[in-house]
């Protein structure tokens, strides 16, 4: 990966196997992979250290299995964000070597393409981005008012003012329906890269107000201080929530 600054990033992959919605979703089968596999793989075109970070042997097995790496992390973590904060530490431990930036990888993301994350990696060649993320532009047509998707509000340096489920801003004197023709609506896609310093801060703080009412764990980190930069994808990412999503996700893999 081209890095001016010369940092060490690390890409980890949070993989959970007791899913709500989808229990063992981390090892569903597309094409013959394990979903898993195909993140770490896409990962590790653009990152030189990738590793699952799960709380499941037989996860940790699985990835083991086709030569990835993997670390045991408690099964007491209420979020990817913590999840690597422990994984960055063990894996700190073990190999000796100083990591400084850890990119948390969605591991329900099995199309991700490597150009992402070295767009996102992009962010820190500005030595006072702390903690970055990747949005896109809602396309013609799309659902701005579903509450799955968060919405992101950006400054004109590209740092991110919040993010909400609602649709923000609120588009006064436009019909609902035409508020996106007369407003460009930013889309979060879930994918951070954050320096390690910054990891472990944004772990020690309390739950905040604006994360609960909307519960975006990325708000707190806004009411505490810390700026998110932002960079601005067309990548339209296919995420795993559910059976049904796979099913979508067997096909677009098919053809």
């Amino acid at each position: 990966m081209k890095n001016t600054l010369r940092y060490q990033f690390a890409g980890i992959i949070p993989a959970r196997y007791a899913s709500t919605r989808f229990p063992g979703k981390p090892l569903v089968m597309i094409g013959g992979k394990p979903m898993v596999q195909h993140v770490y793989e896409q990962s590790a075109k653009a990152l030189g250290i990738v590793y699952v970070a799960t709380d499941d042997i037989r996860i940790r097995d699985a990835v083991e299995g086709f030569g990835g790496k993997a670390v045991m992390t408690s099964d007491r973590h209420q979020s990817g964000t913590d999840r690597c904060a422990e994984a960055v530490r063990l894996i700190e431990e073990a190999t000796g070597e100083k990591i400084d930036i850890v990119i948390n990888i969605q591991g329900d993301e099995p199309f991700l393409r490597p150009t992402e994350l070295e767009l996102l990696s992009s962010c820190f060649n500005d030595r006072s981005v702390e903690i970055a993320t990747l949005v896109r532009k809602a396309l013609p047509g799309e659902d701005i008012f579903n509450p799955n998707q968060p919405k992101a509000v950006l400054s004109k340096s590209g740092d991110a003012i919040y993010f909400s489920r609602a649709a923000i801003p609120y588009v006064r004197g436009v019909g609902m329906d035409n508020w996106a023709h007369n407003y460009t609506y930013y889309l979060h896609l879930g994918i951070y890269a954050y320096k390690v310093s910054a990891l472990h801060s944004i772990t020690l703080l309390e739950r905040s107000s604006l994360e609960t009412a909307e519960s975006l764990e990325q708000n707190r980190w806004i009411e505490n201080g810390f700026r998110i930069r932002t960079a601005v994808t067309e990548w339209n990412s296919i995420s795993i929530d559910t059976p049904e999503d796979l099913e979508k996700a067997i096909q677009h893999y098919e053809h």
